[in-house]
């Protein structure tokens, strides 16, 4: 029966997206469609039913089925109670999170300042533990030696993409920021030799993903700053950067990601300046 529980099946959103990536490239032509979907749009597998999800995906529902047991599950649902589960803990709805919170106390100004600092404090020590010495020394040296840099990132990564675009700037270092105004496809703009800098958090934004497909599919390296392994980014061979932020209340900021978009931004430019 689909509602019992398979205990050869993955049981975290990580290993799952682990054995998607082993798996894929092996994987029949409509399996491998769900595959990306699902890596592409994991908020939507916990809110859709299999016939939604397959019409989305653009496969029959026998066909998702097929991909679930392919993975070790029974059905589609014991699949989706795993992305439920982390849909429910990370992603409430900004009433939960004001209410989240007073829970904590952090009702005034300063005791909510207090709150993030402290987050923030704490999500900067633990990226030095997140972020791989030999990957950082790739991502610049990728970074360094392309004629232009392709900088993309929409929603909370917005802003760090932007702080890129202004430091590379001032440091004459050639960037093109991909902002997406007026639903405008710039992957065109893509050049031999070039590098794409990616940037997207969970729920990870599906534009960000499809650009750096596309940008991988051309040839080009990919530097790819996100927050977990499980993150659709690392199934395209890209120089992972990993970051996460310790949330306060459901509300998550970005003092460890700025951190590391200044520390990247200003290596590739010295990197530059020395030849």
């Amino acid at each position: 029966m689909a509602s019992e529980v398979n205990d050869s099946a993955p049981a975290t959103l990580e290993e799952l997206f682990r054995l998607i990536a082993e798996r894929a490239e092996a994987m029949p032509k409509r399996l491998r469609q769900c595959a990306d979907f699902i890596a592409q749009y994991p908020d939507r597998v916990a809110v859709s039913t299999v016939a939604e999800l397959a019409a989305a995906a653009e496969v029959q529902p026998s066909a998702m089925m097929r991909f679930c047991q392919e993975l070790g599950f029974t059905g589609f649902t014991q699949l989706q109670r795993l992305f439920r589960e982390e849909y429910a803990r990370n992603w409430p709805d900004y009433a939960t999170r004001l209410s989240n919170l007073r829970e904590l106390g952090a009702e005034s100004p300063a005791a909510m300042l207090a709150e993030f600092v402290e987050a923030g404090r704490a999500s900067l020590e633990k990226l030095m533990s997140t972020v791989s010495p030999e990957m950082m020394e790739n991502a610049v040296e990728v970074l360094a030696r392309a004629p232009m840099i392709h900088v993309v990132g929409f929603r909370r990564a917005f802003p760090v993409a932007c702080y890129f675009d202004y430091a590379f700037e001032k440091m004459r270092v050639p960037s093109f920021l991909h902002t997406g105004v007026g639903k405008l496809n710039t992957a065109h703009a893509l050049r031999e030799g070039e590098a794409v800098l990616a940037i997207t958090f969970a729920p990870y934004s599906a534009e960000t993903v499809a650009f750096a497909e596309s940008a991988g599919k051309e040839g080009l390296s990919v530097v790819a700053i996100t927050d977990s392994l499980s993150s659709p980014l690392q199934r395209l061979d890209a120089i992972p950067l990993l970051v996460s932020e310790i949330d306060v209340g459901a509300f998550r900021a970005l003092s460890a990601t700025f951190a590391l978009a200044i520390a990247l931004a200003v290596a590739v430019g010295s990197r530059r300046e020395n030849g």
